[in-house]
């Protein structure tokens, strides 16, 4: 899996010593501040928001049937928010096939856009230490935010279990960025060094991935509160495609922050898998398993061409 990820690693020269682990630089690395928990979600389950609320439902059973606490979102009788996602990649994926995506989105309200639209670079990796060794920060005189997260997965092939991906991610304004050609893979190199390892040429550059733009909506659902401080932000989201409106995947998540890990109490973390499991199971007739949102959006063509399964 990312075979090219050690030479990536050799060009930014991460030091790793013992007792010691930092990036060229001596910034220290990145640590956990996130838990984030993602369950994929047949898209034909999500077909009017009277279903996203329904989700809501099920999920405050599944906490309570566990003692999780759960507190309604005041959002969750509005309008979903409403996003657009772009995802751009070399012709032939190189960043996707090496662990890296690279998008942007912006928030619409009232059916504007609004805000400055969002770049969010992410490197993911099933191995905490390698993913922490990644250094994605940017090369930007302006503002950025750098997240590191670990998130629970169901099984690829059965319900009733996790496996864990780290997300090592960066995000900035577009306006935060002044480069002429944002399109052009040595642009990249300087914005992401982490990229350098995948310019093949001076000529190299991304594009649209598979031409599609994805349309986001999503419903924040309520707060989970597993105890010992340990509270999560749930929502539900559809992603569909902009224009034509196809529904392509659903998702519930749930989100939780943390200064430091070992301040997260073992009984809390118990809950959490308790709860992920569990609601698995309790709906299991609404998860779609075998498959990533970001795969499905890498997969468009294919599966316009096959219809949507």
């Amino acid at each position: 899996m990312h075979p090219n990820v050690a030479t990536q690693h050799d060009s930014r020269k991460t030091r790793v010593k013992e007792g010691k682990q930092s990036y060229a630089d001596g910034t220290p690395f990145d640590t956990l501040r996130y838990l984030q928990g993602k369950l994929l979600v047949k898209p034909d389950r999500l077909s009017s928001l009277d279903r996203f609320r329904e989700l809501g439902k099920l999920t405050r059973r599944t906490a309570k049937s566990l003692n999780v606490g759960f507190s309604e979102d005041p959002e969750v009788d509005e309008a979903p928010r409403v996003r657009e996602i772009v995802f751009v990649d070399t012709p032939d994926f190189r960043l996707y096939k090496n662990g890296f995506i690279l998008r942007r989105r912006v928030t619409y309200v009232d059916g504007f856009p609004t805000g400055d639209p969002e770049i969010v670079f992410k490197f993911r990796y099933p191995d905490l230490r390698r993913a922490a060794a990644l250094d994605v920060r940017p090369r930007i005189s302006g503002r950025y935010r750098l997240k590191f997260k670990a998130q629970a997965l169901p099984q690829k092939n059965h319900l009733g279990g996790y496996r864990m991906l780290y997300s090592h991610n960066c995000k900035f304004g577009v306006s935060q960025v002044h480069e002429d050609d944002r399109l052009a893979m040595p642009t990249l190199v300087r914005v992401f060094p982490a990229l350098a390892a995948l310019k093949r040429s001076n000529e190299d550059r991304v594009r649209l991935v598979n031409e599609g733009i994805v349309e986001e909506l999503q419903l924040p659902l309520g707060k989970l509160d597993f105890g010992k401080g340990l509270v999560a932000k749930s929502n539900v989201a559809l992603w569909r495609t902009r224009g034509e409106h196809r529904p392509l995947v659903g998702e519930f998540s749930f989100e939780t922050k943390f200064d430091r890990r070992e301040d997260v109490s073992r009984k809390a973390e118990t809950l959490v898998k308790q709860f992920f499991v569990t609601l698995q199971r309790d709906i299991s007739d609404w998860v779609w398993l075998g498959t990533t949102k970001t795969r499905i959006v890498y997969q468009l063509k294919d599966s316009s061409r096959e219809g949507h399964k």
